[in-house]
């Protein structure tokens, strides 16, 4: 199956850069809520859902789209 990007990597880069910012401010709670919106890559979630579980994976906060394009939707429900 071929990987979909779903996001430019200017846009993560974007992202990652005010969150970034927002860690420098002390807004540390926002840098995470924000880096969170950028999709894990689908190897790492793949990693997190064997080791952690796939509620704790699904509970985390992680943008799972990447994954979703990368597996199919039935993953996350498996």
């Amino acid at each position: 199956m071929a990987k979909v990007e779903t996001m430019s990597l200017d846009e993560k880069f974007d992202i990652a850069q005010r969150a970034m910012d927002l860690e420098e401010t002390g807004n540390l709670e926002e840098a995470d809520r924000l880096m969170k919106t950028i999709p894990l890559p689908y190897y790492l979630a793949k990693v997190m859902k064997e080791k952690m579980g796939l509620d704790a994976l699904l509970n985390s906060g992680w943008n799972l789209s990447d994954a979703e394009a990368e597996f199919g939707s039935e993953w996350l429900r498996k």
